[in-house]
């Protein structure tokens, strides 16, 4: 039976009742020195209080933003439930921005108070602090590196922590009423989208919004406090938050915070994540590894693998979802099981996962298919930070590889003549921070949100995502053109990371590729072709061969859907360098700026469809240490094969 939450509005009364409930049960565990060390509910609503009363003696009032910059941390979080105790709004930030990056929001919430993890995050506000003079009171977690630092906006969080609890001492009722006086009509948080077009904006939302879908999401999946989840993307992206934040306050499960991203495979086999949460990148990046891995195995292994994937891949969804399977089938499934799909899933660190999702983008089908078929019970959701994340979730017995899934319960969809997509629910965001034409643009005074994405709902009731509505064009022939749809396509290949895709208003669909540097590499030591860097490797004959291969069957493919059998790529080149958020090809989520990137490469996009066989590009690059180089190539560009649309060749 779901535990009796009403009255409990806002995230800092969840956090008193968990305390009182459950007080000896794990709330958050941290990865440290290769330990894990576990913090209770009890001692984590303490370390709130705490905070709390530090920043109200610093001045932290009702109203205030606070910045937060870092790692997945338990102090990083019990920091936003200290400033939500006193009606403050925390505002995460991408801990991978460079400085001026940071400027905006920190300009825009006028910030006052910033709680960092460590001296390469002060280093960045200490930077800005001349663009940003709200910027009063910067507090640091980890001291490494800092104990010279001498300026007065400075102070550790343990300094911090002594503060609060000498205020909460002299005043011992105050954080109490402050609590009280909270309403879920609250403001509770504050989320700058990293946006592909135009400058980001801050997306407020309540406390009843985070809550509402949080346990509308919980109730449906039976989540509980037996629960546990591995807190590894950024803290600033709502995903990140939800699973990290709302819903275990919503629930009372555990969090668990990897020691670095370097780690993360093996701290995911250490605490066996019960529910998971990843975006499609993730699970490419998982399947290149395997891909990678089966390529070392030796004859026999490679033959198993190969022999029971393709029975995963006919009955595993199927097995997965409780359609009958006959007995035989059945048998030899659990003897798969054994030797493939079970080792499989241990080293992917899911043996004990009960419920994945994936969203952000749409997935590969078969991506998708082969975590399932390996008995991993992925789905699709669908959501953005302005909804509070869940729209719709494929429920259980009911997943498609080509949906999102219908509605979660509250929730109401909608289309423009247009087909875009429009929103109504409880999650829904109060407003843009200090933008209100932009809140008006988005929320109609019905409250239908218009999230500008093109889809419809199918004959099941599932929501499907063709593109974004400013994406989705027309080749000059007026077949359909859904760039989004293709690039993810190519992208299911181990061998590519990204891929633009050209061609609204032109006679045909050409294509960037950026090839995974990994996967490409090894594929080529394995054939002793040797490279002397990215540069070199990509443009090898050999590669460009590898790539149409995966072109021409992306083609082959579309040939069979008869909508997009007109958009089959024809041309394409592999880029001189990686697309990277720091030269803004990229959004922090790792989506590509795609109308940025057709500008910034003009002359590239220009040679794909002049004709050219070969262009020379000199670019300047910028390294992980913030320096600048420059390169200097000359780009191939290849033709690839397209095929007579099936309903054509079934004729012929």
């Amino acid at each position: 039976m779901a535990e009796d939450l009403s009255g409990l509005d806002t995230f800092p009364k969840l956090l008193l009742h968990h305390a009182r409930v459950r007080g000896d049960r794990p709330a958050i565990r941290e990865k440290d020195l290769g330990i894990w060390q576990t913090w209770s509910w009890a001692r984590f609503a303490d370390e709130v209080r705490s905070l709390a009363g530090g920043l109200a003696a610093q001045g932290f009032k009702r109203g205030d933003h606070l910045a937060l910059v870092g790692d997945n941390r338990p102090r990083i979080y019990a920091a936003m439930c200290a400033a939500q105790c006193l009606g403050g709004i925390p505002v995460p930030l991408y801990q991978d921005a460079v400085a001026a990056e940071m400027a905006f929001p920190i300009q825009n919430a006028s910030i006052t108070h910033a709680l960092v993890e460590d001296q390469e995050q002060v280093d960045k506000l200490l930077e800005i602090l001349p663009q940003c003079p709200s910027l009063a009171h910067i507090y640091y977690d980890e001291p490494r590196g800092l104990r010279h630092y001498a300026q007065p906006q400075l102070m550790s969080c343990d300094k911090l922590l002594e503060l609060g609890a000498g205020f909460l001492k002299r005043d011992a009722a105050f954080l109490d009423a402050e609590i009280g006086k909270g309403a879920g009509s609250d403001t509770a948080a504050m989320f700058f989208t990293s946006g592909t077009t135009g400058a980001a904006k801050g997306v407020v939302l309540t406390h009843h919004s985070l809550i509402d879908r949080a346990r509308a999401a919980a109730d449906m999946e039976g989540l509980n406090d037996t629960d546990v989840v591995l807190a590894y993307l950024p803290p600033a992206w709502i995903g990140q938050n939800i699973f990290s934040y709302a819903q275990p306050f919503v629930t009372g499960y555990c969090i668990c915070c990897p020691e670095s991203a370097e780690t993360v495979m093996i701290d995911m086999r250490d605490i066996g994540p019960t529910y998971y949460f990843a975006p499609p990148r993730v699970f490419e990046a998982l399947l290149t590894q395997v891909s990678i891995r089966m390529e070392d195995a030796s004859a026999l292994k490679r033959s198993l693998y190969r022999y029971f994937m393709a029975m995963a891949r006919r009955i595993g969804g199927d097995i997965l979802d409780g359609r009958q399977v006959g007995v035989l089938d059945r048998l030899m499934y659990g003897l798969g099981n054994l030797v493939i799909y079970g080792p499989l899933r241990n080293v992917l660190g899911m043996s004990r996962v009960r419920v994945a999702y994936t969203a952000g983008e749409a997935i590969g089908p078969d991506l998708f298919r082969f975590y399932r078929s390996i008995g991993i019970n992925l789905k699709q959701l669908y959501g953005s930070t302005e909804t509070s994340v869940f729209v719709c979730v494929q429920p259980n017995g009911q997943v498609k590889a080509d949906t999102v899934g219908p509605a979660v319960k509250g929730v109401e969809l909608s289309f423009t003549p247009e087909r875009e997509l429009l929103i109504r629910s409880p999650g829904l965001f109060k407003e843009y921070y200090k933008n209100p034409q932009a809140t008006a643009e988005s929320k109609d005074a019905q409250g239908w949100f218009h999230t500008g994405d093109a889809g419809y709902v199918d004959a099941d009731g599932h929501l499907k995502i063709i593109d974004r509505v400013k994406d989705v064009g027309k080749l000059a022939d007026g077949a359909l053109f859904a760039p989004k749809y293709l690039e993810n396509k190519l992208k299911f290949f181990p061998y590519i990371k990204e891929a633009v895709a050209f061609g609204h208003g032109r006679d045909r669909v050409c294509a960037f590729i950026n090839m995974d540097m990994e996967a490409v590499g090894n594929w080529a030591e394995k054939r002793g072709l040797p490279y002397a860097g990215y540069v070199d490797l990509a443009s090898r004959d050999e590669v460009y061969a590898l790539m149409r291969e995966c072109i021409e069957q992306v083609n082959l493919d579309l040939a069979a859907e008869p909508e997009l059998a007109g958009s089959q790529i024809q041309r394409f080149l592999i880029l001189h360098k990686q697309l990277e958020a720091d030269d803004g090809e990229l959004t922090r989520t790792s989506k590509v700026r795609r109308r940025h990137v057709g500008e910034k490469y003009a002359s590239l996009v220009d040679a794909l469809y002049g004709g050219k066989e070969v262009i020379h590009v000199e670019a300047q690059v910028r390294y992980e240490d913030g320096r600048t180089g420059s390169i200097s190539a000359d780009l191939k560009i290849r033709d690839a094969k397209i095929f007579p649309p099936a309903a054509a060749r079934k004729a012929a």
